[in-house]
């Protein structure tokens, strides 16, 4: 492998990773702060990417960045009071239960208000042009846009609970609720305030990735997984350890694509040589790049045999 070529799978690892911590921050805060495991997560990503298609359809981008997560966020309050609150004294299985329809429901609405066909959400032209170029290979100014306000939301969330008052009430919240409501506040409304924020962050990932990735209602299902695997690798509630395995995932997972050659390459290498006609030769054709969907769910099983808590968390899966 070549210079050029590691250095544009590092950066393409990060920007990967930087995406995955975009997307599960937002429920790694809720579980960290609620013990709530949102299954429909990944659906406020997807709406906050449909709500800055519509918005920005009327009145540019920029506003869209803004309005559409703060939407996403309002509708996230509203379920968590309405809804999920009455649900969170019946448990985690209740919980889950709730969150598994409300992701169908989502899914739904979507293609009957936008259709099944992806929408046409675009790249500001502003952003639109390489602003980094690499030996043949180029960045566009979005990526690196997004790669900064990913880093800005991990600094300001990471002060946020850790160096400020109000992140040490909604820690409280979580495992001393009587203790802060006896201190005057309202618990209650913490809680909402946090699922609220949660899914306001999901919906921003959305708004910054849907005109790269495709805005469409398969969008959920198809990332929903990969948000689980980070916050159980990372650790449940871990701020750092959903930073951490983000950027693991991502590294791991592009270094993969790129890798062409197979076990037979190894075995070749190693003086052996498999008959072309057995059985087996059609598996140890299979290259790395083949394989590189699965190492992520493949890292989720070793951790979860070998580290139950997660890398940096403190509470069992």
């Amino acid at each position: 492998m070549s210079l050029e070529i590691l250095i544009f799978t590092i950066f393409n690892g990060v920007l990967y990773g930087m995406f995955l911590f975009m997307l599960s921050c937002g429920l790694t805060l809720i579980f960290g702060m609620m013990g709530v495991l949102n299954f429909a997560h990944a659906s406020f990503f997807m709406l906050g990417a449909y709500f800055a298609y519509q918005i920005s359809s009327f009145i540019g981008y920029w506003p869209a960045l803004l309005i559409a997560p703060i939407l996403v966020a309002i509708l996230g309050g509203l379920i968590e009071k309405y809804a999920l609150r009455g649900i969170h004294k019946y448990g985690h299985v209740a919980e889950l239960l709730f969150t598994f329809g409300l992701f169908y429901i989502f899914e739904e609405l979507v293609q009957m208000i936008w259709g099944k066909a992806p929408v046409a959400y675009e790249v500001p032209d502003i952003l639109n042009f390489p602003l980094i170029e690499f030996s043949g290979i180029s960045y566009p100014a979005y990526s690196i846009f997004r790669l900064l306000l990913s880093v800005l939301i991990f600094i300001m969330l990471y002060r946020i609970l850790t160096k400020t008052k109000t992140g040490l009430i909604i820690k409280a919240s979580l495992s001393h609720p009587n203790m802060v409501s006896a201190l005057g506040h309202d618990v209650p409304k913490v809680f909402t305030y946090v699922f609220g924020f949660g899914c306001g962050l999901a919906g921003l990932a959305g708004v910054l990735a849907g005109n790269v990735i495709g805005t469409e209602p398969s969008m959920a299902l198809l990332l929903g997984p990969i948000v689980f695997v980070v916050i159980v690798v990372g650790g449940l509630g871990s701020l750092k350890g959903a930073l951490f395995s983000s950027l693991l995932i991502g590294m791991i997972q592009t270094i993969a694509i790129s890798l062409e050659f197979s076990l037979n390459d190894i075995f070749n290498i190693m003086g052996y040589d498999i008959d072309i006609e057995s059985k087996i030769n059609s598996l140890t054709q299979i290259t790395i790049s083949q394989l590189a969907p699965i190492v992520p769910y493949l890292l989720l099983i070793i951790v979860l045999i070998a580290r139950p808590r997660g890398l940096f968390g403190d509470r069992d899966v």
